[in-house]
């Protein structure tokens, strides 16, 4: 059973005439890591505020179709509910640190406490959280003290003790430098390893290449495409929605490679060397 369906999705911000999101439908599968790629303001950040909730419970604003996670219609739950089914990382984790918890421990603790999760409970979901991102060694830090990559996986953390069965991370390594940026992507990937869905806006297309079972093109509001990376990016038509494909996919486009099972451009580097060899004969 599918674990998010999207149904003809419409969503225009209070005071303008343009639809951010425009009749999109799709679904997605339960545990299933999703990319969405495009654009400035081809409708990525709406659409993971859509499924968070936040649209239009937050920013109002017209609104049409439906969005399920599971049995649950997202506009009909309120968002200090539904956090405990879909779970949102921001750019920025600043954005998302309360600034009123002295170490790490107590700011991974804090959604808890709102929710009222009875204290052996919270101690043992916190611990797996940190466990799982592997920052139990900063429990005691300020969280301010923290690298930018420290900080976002403090951030998830904070965001998976509360054990949603949906987590979307909205570019969340555009800030960070490549170090960081390794750290949160194998936290993520962690993650799904676990069962929970991820959807994930990035602006690194290697990445998204390596990460995803599926990716959702996006463009002007509307859903361009939502396919494998590799028949995403083998598309010929990429830089009409202002996306670039993965370095080792616009090598083997110049020489003409792709390979043999699906007649698809490599995506990702391990693809790349095997088309090569296969080649050159090994």
């Amino acid at each position: 059973m599918a674990g998010i369906i999207i149904e003809h999705l419409k969503y225009k911000y209070p005071g303008t005439d343009r639809l951010a999101l425009n009749d999109i439908s799709l679904s997605i599968e339960e545990g299933e890591f999703v990319g969405i790629i495009g654009r400035n303001e081809s409708g990525k950040s709406s659409l993971c505020q859509a499924v968070a909730g936040l649209i239009p419970s937050f920013y109002k604003g017209a609104y049409g179709g439906k969005v399920l996670i599971g049995d649950l219609e997202v506009k009909k739950v309120p968002v200090d509910e539904l956090c405990e089914t879909v779970g949102i990382v921001f750019q920025n984790p600043f954005n998302q640190v309360t600034g009123a918890k002295a170490t790490v421990y107590e700011e991974i603790a804090f959604g808890l406490e709102n929710m009222g999760i009875p204290k052996d409970e919270m101690i043992s979901r916190i611990d797996g959280a940190m466990e799982l991102l592997d920052i139990s060694r900063y429990r005691d830090r300020y969280p301010f003290d923290l690298s930018g990559g420290q900080m976002q996986r403090m951030a998830i953390a904070g965001v998976i003790a509360m054990q949603p069965r949906v987590i979307i991370l909205d570019e969340p390594t555009s800030q960070l430098d490549p170090q960081g940026r390794d750290e949160v992507f194998q936290a993520v990937q962690n993650l799904c390893s676990q069962g929970i869905t991820i959807i994930l806006v990035e602006h690194n297309m290697e990445k998204i290449a390596q990460y995803s079972n599926r990716v959702i093109l996006l463009d002007d509001g509307r859903l361009i495409d939502f396919d494998s990376p590799q028949r995403i990016f083998s598309r010929g038509d990429l830089d009409q929605y202002g996306v670039e494909a993965p370095v080792y996919t616009q090598i083997c486009k110049r020489l003409g490679h792709k390979m043999e099972d699906t007649g698809c451009y490599p995506v990702t580097l391990e693809e790349a060397k095997t088309v090569l060899r296969q080649r050159k004969g090994g």
